[in-house]
């Protein structure tokens, strides 16, 4: 058997297999969602989250509309910030931003005695208000968002929650998912314990390549 080597390729293929296998499990997703749950299959090889990934009304139209606009991104850790694609940024004008190591949100969480998630999430919801915030790591950063919701104008173009773990995570994807709904602010979550920085960059990608007009990885740049 011939081996795949060109990215374009490989992912061509994945993508024909992971239809390929939804179908064998019955699964029919949603158009408006299909290519979101897809590109987090192709990511994680997990077919749980064809289940557990969950959307408010019209998120992923909402959002791809804002990053068309130039919308940025902000992350809970420089791993999703590497992977968010580069190339589709560029194209749209928008960029990713992470606060995490920045010295300043250290001293504050310090000073706060509060985790530097918390202290990254208030400073970005200052700095970059209507954003795309994508949480795939610390669940106080989604808990620390359902407050600012809750308790200001902050409202963000989207929140993707999806940390991964055991201690608050199932909690705080749930209380961040039901206070989106009640104030309309567009979410896509993988409830349960799934989840991960690539998980959250994974759903990034799929909004910015609907935004940029470039699901067809032949279009891509794969050096950038």
């Amino acid at each position: 058997m011939a081996v795949i080597i060109k990215p374009s390729d490989i992912e061509q293929n994945s993508m024909s297999i992971i239809a390929s296998e939804l179908e064998e499990r019955g699964i029919t997703l949603p158009p408006e969602h299909e290519a979101v749950v897809k590109r987090v299959i192709h990511t994680t090889a997990d077919f749980d989250y064809a289940e557990t990934l969950r959307f408010t009304e019209g998120a992923v139209e909402k959002a791809v509309t804002a990053l068309s606009g130039g919308c940025g991104i902000v992350t809970d850790t420089n791993m999703a910030k590497a992977g968010v694609s580069k190339p589709a940024l560029k194209k749209l004008g928008g960029d990713v931003a992470c606060f995490m190591a920045d010295p300043d949100v250290a001293a504050a969480a310090k000073k706060a005695g509060t985790t530097r998630a918390v202290m990254a999430m208030r400073h970005a919801s200052k700095v970059a208000p209507k954003a795309v915030y994508a949480i795939g790591n610390a669940p106080t950063a989604l808990l620390q968002l359902a407050e600012l919701i809750r308790e200001t104008d902050f409202r963000p173009a989207l929140i993707i929650g999806v940390p991964v773990g055991f201690v608050n995570v199932v909690e705080s994807k749930e209380e961040l998912f039901r206070t989106c709904e009640e104030y309309g602010v567009p979410c896509i979550a993988a409830m349960g314990r799934k989840g991960g920085s690539n998980v959250a960059a994974a759903v990034c990608n799929a909004l910015l390549y609907a935004a940029a007009d470039l699901q067809n990885p032949e279009e891509r740049n794969w050096k950038t």
